[in-house]
């Protein structure tokens, strides 16, 4: 059993300032780091969501429609739309912010953070086009 810390009159005291629960509703940036970070939970769901769905391929075009079936549902159909928003949400929040995450230089030079930022919602754009070109045109 540990002793309790023994206070003289010159005992300096800690300071610890009263922090509410609710401190990230302050500021609008730290509202955003919190869906941020929240946004994992939802990013989460999509690879077990994505992975039932490799398992329910390779079971066969039973289980194959029975997943389809369950994913009909209203709520399987709503988490997947928060699930789409928060995905949307993560990349444009990472996008903004990888000017700041990496240095690029080019002959001795940076790079300014708007063309990484562009040059990222630029790959972006091309994926998905590419993707739509998948599903619709092939």
């Amino acid at each position: 059993m540990k002793d309790k810390p023994i206070y003289t009159e010159y005992h300096p005291r800690w300071y610890r300032p009263r922090m509410s629960t609710y401190w990230w509703l302050g500021r609008r940036s730290y509202f955003t780091f919190i869906l941020r970070e929240l946004s994992s939970i939802f990013i989460a769901w999509f690879v077990v969501y994505v992975l039932l769905l490799v398992h329910a391929v390779s079971q066969g075009d039973v289980a194959y429609r029975q997943f389809f079936d369950w994913s009909r549902a209203p709520i399987v159909l709503a988490l997947n739309l928060v699930t789409l928003f928060f995905a949307v949400f993560h990349a444009v929040t990472w996008f903004n912010l990888a000017p700041q995450a990496m240095v690029v230089r080019v002959r001795g030079q940076r790079v300014p953070g708007l063309w990484i930022a562009t040059a990222n919602y630029a790959a972006w754009a091309v994926a998905s086009v590419f993707v739509a070109w998948l599903f619709v045109g092939a």
